[in-house]
């Protein structure tokens, strides 16, 4: 296992987590007032996916992740893991949820549409393979 691809695993998450906190607080105070959570998700989602698939390029190059299934999976695995975690933290420190709760949200349209996001973020490592 390439401590490269754990450390840009981490550095990914950091990036993309940044991005969604700005992005998830104009959502949830701007938009999701206007046109619902789920419309405000989906507009979201393509400029989260955007933003995952130009950091993903990014800090391969930048972390030198070998061109390797086993090292990119570890990326992805591992941003994925820590992004999942700090969801947990947010949504129980901020939001008040317990975990159940926030397991809770991938049962409405928005939390599934969200929950897609994160598995093709945690993919992306895997796919730029290819591209």
């Amino acid at each position: 296992m390439s401590s490269r691809s754990i450390i840009a695993g981490i550095a990914y998450f950091g990036v993309v987590f940044a991005a969604g906190f700005v992005l998830g607080g104009v959502r949830v105070t701007l938009v999701v007032p206007r046109i619902g959570e789920t419309a405000a998700v989906a507009l979201e989602l393509p400029v989260m996916l955007a933003v995952s698939w130009i950091a993903c390029r990014w800090l391969i190059g930048r972390f030198a992740v070998p061109v390797d299934r086993n090292a990119r999976f570890v990326m992805g695995a591992t941003a994925f893991a820590v992004l999942l975690a700090a969801e947990v933290g947010v949504s129980m420190i901020i939001f008040g949820r317990t975990i159940a709760g926030f397991v809770d949200q991938y049962r409405s349209v928005a939390g599934l549409l969200g929950l897609a996001g994160q598995l093709a973020f945690a993919a992306f490592p895997l796919v730029q393979l290819e591209v």
